[in-house]
């Protein structure tokens, strides 16, 4: 019987242990996708979406370094775009993927398009959840100010209720059994059976390194001028302000995009609306060779 996926890890450039989920067949004729996650988030977050799409096409998932299953860099300053960038090309040449659809969330989504400037003709398209060239202070504050704080042990009713005290604006629909699926997809079990945050604090370092000269990222987002793009954008999002996501279809007058309501960031992708455009952007640009 085969399993949904394969659990398989490889030696970054400087030899840190990583992993990625390999999920669909590798054979499969369709352009692969390659799935990138948030800041603190891993491969976890796009298990359903990866299911909904792995029986046409391969779909490969990574933890970043220092997240879920990849190891933790001893070396923080190693917590950083272009190094993510340089694990992300060793991945691709592993599997053989030399061109992807690439589903970037957030700090994902910002990799994606700097792959338009280091790598561009590895880009079929690309999909960018609630994240664009510019990003909204007030998100920033926020993310930075959960992110680098070390949480003790909850128990999975803490767990939940902590996430909904976070998270409770982008998701003003959940109920308290979403919160607590939540809290299993976004925490770490330890073998007591607690959970804990799945990720290494120090990963924060560099989003408040850069917060009093941040990057313009008009430009990497520019280099995707020639790349099919889909942008999506939750509608409460506190990252992707209603005014860049508009210049983003000014600046590329092709772009195709999504506004979800009651979402903020980030929409989770498995929302009905998500999957029909995913759906048809993937269908009309993802069956080329690779």
């Amino acid at each position: 019987m085969s399993l949904e996926y394969q659990e398989c890890r490889y030696r970054a450039q400087d030899d840190l242990e990583l992993y990625y989920r390999d999920y669909g067949d590798a054979k499969a004729a369709a352009t692969p996708v390659l799935c990138l996650p948030g800041l603190t988030r891993n491969s976890i977050d796009f298990h359903e979406l990866a299911r909904h799409i792995c029986p046409d096409r391969r779909v490969l998932c990574p933890d970043l370094r220092g997240r879920g299953k990849s190891t933790y860099d001893p070396n923080h300053d190693n917590y950083v775009p272009s190094v993510y960038l340089s694990d992300i090309g060793h991945l691709l040449a592993l599997t053989g993927c030399h061109r992807v659809l690439v589903i970037g969330t957030s700090l994902g989504g910002l990799l994606a398009m700097a792959m338009g400037a280091a790598r561009p003709t590895s880009l079929a398209g690309v999909i960018l959840n609630d994240i664009g060239p510019e990003l909204d202070p007030r998100g920033v504050a926020r993310i930075g100010g959960y992110a680098s704080k070390a949480l003790a042990a909850m128990d999975l009713e803490q767990a939940a209720a902590h996430l909904q005290t976070l998270f409770g604006p982008a998701y003003p629909d959940f109920e308290k059994e979403q919160w607590r699926d939540e809290a299993r997809r976004g925490y770490r079990q330890r073998e007591d059976g607690m959970l804990v945050q799945d990720y290494d604090p120090a990963i924060a370092n560099a989003v408040s390194n850069h917060g009093d000269s941040p990057v313009d990222f008009w430009p990497y987002f520019k280099s995707l001028a020639q790349v099919p793009v889909l942008a999506i954008r939750g509608g409460l999002s506190d990252i992707l302000s209603p005014e860049t996501f508009a210049r983003m279809a000014q600046e590329k007058p092709d772009l195709s995009q999504l506004s979800l309501p009651n979402r903020g960031h980030v929409p989770q992708l498995v929302e009905p609306a998500c999957l029909a455009a995913i759906d048809e952007f993937l269908e009309k640009h993802g069956d080329g060779n690779h």
